[in-house]
């Protein structure tokens, strides 16, 4: 091995070492979080430009006009959701595909969906790089869900919007959970935590977040 492999191996372990320091310090604790975020290559979802930065502590921008979330909101995110190993998981907004890749590690199924095709195939070649066969992703209207894979046991949003489309509280099962960020797509938002009853849902503020809007529909062209 050359020297500047090494390096870069070695800069990459004090990276995520850092990282892990960050999510604890957040207050993200459970070791299937931790070693599903320290498995998946940040790097490799970040363009080119931008991997010097793809472990700093915001917000990246990709794509289409899209970002991908800075690491303690994808650990706050994920560990919200509460995963065992049997879930079958609906993302909405697929983006880089960064966060899908986590939940991969720590679920059954997860079934993403995206309105730019050219992030939802870019994703799809990260995946197959990974080796993570439990993903399945669609170019679409992500406010209708995914009706034909109905129920989840857990949905995860990573776009705002004032109030949750209607399809998604359908979507999921009692006892199941949504996570999204709720409030104004060009301001501050609250990141939520539903979880369904048999009544309906209770709500928990996780905190104050900042996401792209979740738009209708599908792209013209991306």
């Amino acid at each position: 091995m050359v020297r500047g492999d090494m390096d870069e191996e070695e800069a990459r372990r004090i990276r995520l070492a850092d990282l892990i320091l960050r999510l604890r310090r957040a207050g993200i604790m459970e070791q299937r979080v931790l070693a599903a975020m320290e498995a998946v290559p940040r790097d490799l979802f970040v363009p080119p430009e931008g991997r010097r930065d793809a472990y700093a502590e915001r917000a990246l921008p990709i794509d289409c006009g899209q970002t991908i979330s800075a690491p303690v909101i994808v650990g706050m995110m994920t560990a919200a959701l509460d995963l065992n190993p049997r879930d079958r998981v609906l993302e909405i907004g697929t983006g880089s595909g960064y966060q899908c890749a986590v939940l991969a590690k720590l679920c059954r199924r997860v079934y993403t969906i995206d309105r730019f095709r050219t992030l939802a195939a870019a994703a799809e070649s990260r995946f197959k790089t990974l080796r993570l066969g439990n993903i399945t992703t669609m170019v679409g209207d992500g406010t209708k869900g995914w009706p034909e894979a109905a129920p989840f046991d857990k949905i995860i949003v990573t776009a705002a919007t004032d109030a949750l489309p209607e399809a998604l509280f359908e979507q999921v099962v009692v006892g199941g959970i949504i996570v999204a960020p709720l409030g104004p797509q060009d301001g501050v938002q609250k990141l939520k935590r539903l979880v369904r009853t048999q009544d309906g849902f209770t709500a928990s503020d996780l905190a104050d977040v900042r996401f792209v809007p979740l738009i209708p529909g599908t792209a013209a062209r991306l």
